[in-house]
């Protein structure tokens, strides 16, 4: 059986701070990211597709765009910058992380909670994300194959 792939990249722009960070990503700032979204199937589709890479871009980006782009990302224990954010008057609510907001934690948040909710129905499977803070630097979140076990 041969495993199939396909990748949409997506961009936005965000705030964030790594709360307890040792260095400067402690204070807030901002980047221009890049998501990978890789979809997997072993089974292409009628036309020969893993999905249609639009699919993605709507499912995926769309949320991503909603939530993410163009706004902040803060965790729920960084009650300093959560009270700055909300004294402020803003368009979009920033968006409030149960975790700290990493490029590791993006996008595990991506792959376990957002991908399986809007692309449920489709039968897509995700297979990894990676988030770009910038272009030398990335996290990727993958699924664990079967009797693969990750230490958190």
């Amino acid at each position: 059986m041969t495993d199939l792939t396909c990748t949409r990249r997506v961009h936005f722009s965000a705030g964030h701070r790594v709360m307890n960070h040792e260095s400067k990503c402690a204070t807030v700032h901002g980047h221009n990211y890049y998501v990978s979204i890789q979809a997997e199937a072993s089974v292409l589709d009628n036309i020969g597709r893993v999905v249609d890479f639009s699919v993605l871009k709507d499912r995926v980006g769309g949320w991503i765009d909603e939530h993410w782009d163009h706004n902040f990302l803060v965790w729920e224990y960084d009650t300093e910058v959560v009270s700055a954010l909300q004294s402020l008057p803003r368009k979009k609510e920033p968006f409030v992380c149960p975790f700290n907001p990493t490029a590791e934690e993006m996008a595990r948040y991506l792959l376990d909670d957002v991908c399986p909710a809007v692309l449920s129905g489709t039968g897509v499977q995700i297979q990894s994300i990676t988030v770009f803070e910038t272009d030398n630097c990335s996290a990727t979140a993958r699924r664990a194959e079967e009797g693969e076990d990750f230490v958190n």
